[in-house]
């Protein structure tokens, strides 16, 4: 069954646009609180939690990442750029996974794959800095032959396929039809070369099952429309909802 990442970014994002510059502050309720959140996600059944440590750090903060490390009973998988200050604290920290990505700072949320194609070199040095002290990584890529082998190449044990083109198509079958083939083909690539095949961006609980139904995913992992959905059920709620539909549809 394919298994369910919780990405809990904006819940630190509703936080920081209230909190920014005082969760130091003694005395300070400061909310909503990130570990709740994720222990909550836990109970509605995410099988990891996911966290991205930005370089302008907008969300999340350095001290989210080690308390998630110590209070988290699944799997941290934090996102990262290719940035030497953020590896110095992924080395420290040592989670399950991690899942190199590309950082803009203009965007609102990540807007495409890492080209590994033409980063290799310095996606491999990422990659074998992390796996030395027992970190699985994945690298955020297109679903493109070219990046998925790329990855291989630099000694990612997985991929996460960007999903955002397959998720901005909705409601244009003809494109959906294609952004679908494009996902299975490059999940086919993947898993011939030995990568464990994940996939991420833009899923939601109108769109997941045709996507599981594309392909075979070792995990999904979704953050913006569990928490929008939570605002109206809660946390544990909208994880279960999210999980129901993965052991529905999913084949993995």
């Amino acid at each position: 069954m394919t298994k369910l990442g919780v990405n809990i970014d904006h819940s630190a994002t509703l936080r920081q646009a209230r909190y920014r510059g005082l969760e130091a502050e003694s005395g300070i309720i400061v909310e909503p609180n990130i570990i709740d959140v994720a222990l909550a996600a836990e109970r509605g059944g995410a099988d990891s939690i996911t966290a991205h440590l930005r370089e302008d750090r907008r969300h999340m903060q350095d001290s989210d990442i080690f308390e998630l490390r110590k209070k988290i009973a699944t799997k941290l998988n934090l996102e990262m750029a290719c940035n030497p200050e953020i590896l110095d604290i992924a080395l420290k920290i040592k989670p399950d996974y991690v899942c190199l990505v590309p950082e803009n700072r203009m965007e609102i949320t990540t807007e495409g794959g890492l080209d590994a194609a033409s980063e290799l070199e310095k996606i491999s040095y990422y990659v074998g800095k992390l796996t030395e002290v027992g970190t699985q990584c994945s690298v955020f890529i297109d679903p493109d032959a070219s990046q998925i082998e790329a990855a291989a190449a630099a000694g990612a044990q997985m991929v996460e396929l960007h999903t955002g083109a397959y998720a901005n198509a909705w409601g244009n079958p003809d494109k959906i039809k294609a952004e679908l083939s494009r996902i299975s083909a490059a999940a086919t690539r993947a898993a011939e070369l030995g990568l464990t095949v994940n996939s991420g961006h833009g899923i939601n609980y109108a769109n997941v099952s045709r996507l599981l139904e594309a392909a075979n995913f070792n995990e999904l992992n979704i953050g913006h429309t569990i928490i929008s959905r939570s605002l109206l059920c809660g946390i544990e709620n909208a994880v279960r909802e999210m999980k129901e539909l993965l052991v529905k549809y999913g084949c993995f």
